[in-house]
């Protein structure tokens, strides 16, 4: 089942994302690899195609886990938690009816 996974970043988060951003889209493509990611990436804190100054306000992941809990605790291991970047995260099950 897919599951999604909504990250919400703390304010400011650009320096603590970038240290740890190479093994965070690390753990992303092996899921990729495996065929199990349906969509993942970035919620930009504007809608402008290049801004002046980069800033994200959260992510979002929905990809295949065998169970919520197996979901929570990927999540859970996320370099992006571990640095500090997101204030919550919220992992719940998805339906994908689309294309």
């Amino acid at each position: 089942m897919y599951f999604a996974i909504m990250a919400t970043d703390v304010v400011d988060s650009l320096p603590l994302r970038l240290p740890v951003r190479e093994q965070h889209l690390a753990r992303l493509n092996e899921l990729k690899d495996a065929g199990r990611l349906l969509i993942a990436g970035p919620h930009p804190a504007t809608d402008e195609e290049n801004p002046q100054q980069l800033a994200f306000t959260g992510s979002l992941v929905v990809a295949e886990f065998d169970s919520l809990h197996a979901a929570q605790e990927w999540a859970d291991a996320d370099p992006y938690i571990k640095a500090g970047v997101y204030a919550e995260v919220v992992v719940k099950p998805y339906l994908k009816v689309l294309p």
